[in-house]
């Protein structure tokens, strides 16, 4: 997962989502002002407040937040 393509995320119609990490950590991404994409790293803020900084090389996935579940209940 490449810099250039979570930017893509956030500036083109933002959709919430959840970064995963190659260790298995998730970091939402609920709002675009929760991230923030420097030219090396990406920081989220956590729930906690807590900045936590991401080295691009160590995304493994993100996946999308909204949508709907099986029960037929939005999912967040």
């Amino acid at each position: 997962m490449s810099i250039a393509e979570i930017r893509k995320r956030i500036t083109g119609g933002f959709q919430p989502f959840v970064i995963r990490t190659s260790d298995g950590r998730e970091f939402k991404v609920p709002h675009p002002e929760f991230v923030v994409i420097g030219k090396y790293a990406i920081a989220v803020v956590d729930d906690d407040g807590h900045i936590n900084t991401i080295a691009p090389l160590h995304i493994a996935s993100i996946k999308d937040l909204t949508g709907r579940s099986k029960s037929g209940k939005q999912a967040v």
